[in-house]
């Protein structure tokens, strides 16, 4: 049963693991012994998050720059990744944006920056590593959604768009890639107090009442409270468990008060 949850030497890329929740999930997948990329665009605050988690957890850890909406550069990280650690076992589509407006105040770029930004860059990356984890015989891409997959916002058309999306996708590569032995699912992190949502928490009056008010468990989640489901997504006690998608939230998206 050990074997279960058994991610040493197995190489697991996150974006946007430089902090947040994608930082949370790295630092937990170092601690079983994965070895980590961070795919990021900030230099300086991804080289800072890859030597943390060299130096606390002795597994590799590479930080890489990359615009993970753009194709090549997308392709060109993968290939890297392989060339350097030999082997992608895990994805965790993590990058993400935001533009927070009324749906009438908008420019298409606006919704532009953040489709891509969230739900083609999370296409791109997992079209990329597919042949990788074909080859290895077996993968594992756990997309990070939002509790605005399946709830709506006044300021959030464009981002809950493209989280719904990202459910959407994650049933579809689910499907097409589940006879090569990859397993695609999705995480809907509930409100998680992050550098993003303690801004959200300032521009938006009552917001940190409302949400300790609606979550059972009566506060906002940190980080480290996703680094167990991925952990259990990306091992092999989840081998038969794809086209998931599976709040992580308190308990919020349950309650109706």
């Amino acid at each position: 049963m050990n074997d279960l949850f058994d991610l040493q030497k197995k190489v697991a890329i996150v974006t946007g693991g430089n902090g947040g929740i994608g930082n949370g999930i790295a630092r937990g997948f170092a601690s079983m012994g994965t070895d980590v990329v961070i795919v990021a665009r900030n230099s300086q605050k991804t080289e800072a998050a890859a030597n943390e988690i060299r130096e606390a957890f002795g597994v590799r850890c590479l930080g890489l720059l990359c615009d993970v909406t753009d194709e090549t550069a997308v392709k060109q990280m993968a290939e890297e990744v392989q060339q350097d650690l030999g082997r992608i076992d895990i994805l965790v589509n993590n990058a993400g944006i935001n533009i927070r407006k009324l749906p009438q105040d908008y420019d298409t770029s606006d919704w532009d920056q953040v489709l891509a930004g969230n739900l083609r860059s999370a296409f791109l990356c997992s079209k990329s590593v597919y042949p990788a984890m074909k080859a290895g015989g077996s993968g594992k891409i756990i997309n990070i959604g939002s509790m605005t997959s399946i709830f709506g916002g006044a300021k959030l058309a464009p981002y809950s768009a493209s989280k719904g999306g990202i459910v959407q996708m994650t049933r579809s590569l689910a499907c097409a890639w589940a006879k090569e032995n990859i397993q695609v699912n999705a995480i809907l992190p509930g409100y998680i107090d992050t550098e993003l949502t303690r801004q959200a928490r300032k521009e938006i009056e009552g917001l940190n009442d409302t949400v300790i008010a609606r979550t059972p468990t009566g506060r906002w989640g940190k980080p480290h409270d996703l680094a167990g489901t991925a952990i259990f997504l990306a091992s092999p006690a989840s081998d038969f468990v794809t086209g998931v998608a599976l709040p992580v939230d308190g308990g919020y998206s349950s309650n109706l008060l």
